[in-house]
């Protein structure tokens, strides 16, 4: 167990010794966009980014805070959302939507270009941040997010959001949590301290976007001890869980959407990439989904990479199967 944590506190030690002198929230940017189109043009060289564009019609009001935190160890913190919804009056559902990073690295801006996209077909999507590795280990990003579904629906007259039609997506590690929020509807032992508490965090679908839906398949255990063992060092999802799955079993659970499905959990759309790692425990839930009278679906894109919705051509058929599936739940 020493040896584990001894791995855990390492990796936080290098992500804020250059911080030591002012306390400043800590920061991965090893995962951006520009980055990943510099990995995946190697073998991909027709990829193109899907970049941010604002279409006609729809306005965007940006860097929201919706909640803060007085003491933390770097200070005051807030975290933010940024909001893009049709140019008008009218009353929208709600998408809330998560990056990806390996719970690590990444920030909002990442969801901006289908944020937009999503928005012009008739809701309010909202890009989000959590807390990362860096800064805070589970189960602080989850609080976040629900804390961002409570203030969602609190404020929903503010920003002309229908408070009864609010989903929520993500991108791999995001997808993990956005999954994780919508099926444990309803579970205190989830749902953490934050703002807003007098308000629900109950979501009404879920968007999941290559993102796993379960740690402890024997598979990912097991590979993650021999990564370890191989190594001397942890992966993230380890390193976020707290350790390997014989010093966090209770987190690696508590984290797998598939062990807290109810009867309250909400509809789930799986949009696939063409590698298995990022489709575990997604049958599964299915399985059980179906056995509930509980709506699901699972759209392949033929990506050939996992950060599909990144570029173009998977990105556009993403907004669309994302669009068609909220429209199928709310509409």
């Amino acid at each position: 167990m020493k040896t584990y944590l001894t791995a855990i506190l390492a990796s936080l030690l290098l992500s804020t010794t250059a911080y030591a002198e002012t306390p400043t929230v800590p920061r991965d940017t090893s995962f951006t966009a520009w980055s990943t189109y510099i990995k995946v043009r190697k073998n991909n060289p027709d990829v193109e980014l899907m970049r941010p564009e604002l279409p006609a019609g729809v306005k965007a009001i940006e860097n929201v805070t919706y909640a803060h935190f007085d003491d933390t160890p770097f200070g005051p913190r807030d975290l933010h959302v940024d909001i893009f919804r049709p140019d008008n009056d009218s009353i929208y559902p709600a998408l809330i939507m998560i990056h990806g990073g390996g719970w690590n690295s990444g920030d909002r801006s990442l969801q901006v270009p289908m944020a937009q996209q999503i928005a012009k077909a008739g809701y309010v999507t909202i890009p989000v941040e959590y807390r990362l590795i860096p800064e805070a280990l589970y189960p602080a990003g989850l609080h976040d997010i629900k804390t961002a579904v409570r203030w969602a629906r609190a404020n929903a007259s503010k920003y002309g959001i229908d408070p009864d039609r609010i989903a929520v997506s993500g991108c791999s590690a995001g997808a993990q949590l956005a999954t994780l929020t919508g099926v444990t509807n309803g579970s205190s032992r989830h749902e953490g301290e934050g703002m807003w508490r007098n308000v629900s965090s109950d979501v009404q679908a879920v968007v999941s976007m290559d993102g796993v839906a379960t740690f402890v398949s024997p598979g990912n255990i097991s590979g993650c001890e021999q990564y370890f063992r191989e190594r001397g060092k942890l992966q993230v999802g380890p390193i976020w869980l707290g350790g390997l799955y014989d010093v966090a079993s209770e987190n690696w659970n508590e984290a797998s959407p598939v062990k807290w499905i109810t009867s309250a959990s909400a509809p789930v759309c799986f949009i696939n990439s063409e590698l298995p790692r990022y489709h575990d425990g997604r049958d599964e839930l299915v399985s059980v989904y179906k056995s509930l009278g509980i709506y699901s679906e699972i759209n392949p894109v033929g990506a050939p990479i996992h950060p599909f919705w990144l570029f173009r051509q998977w990105a556009e058929p993403t907004v669309n199967y994302t669009v068609a599936f909220l429209d199928k739940v709310f509409k």
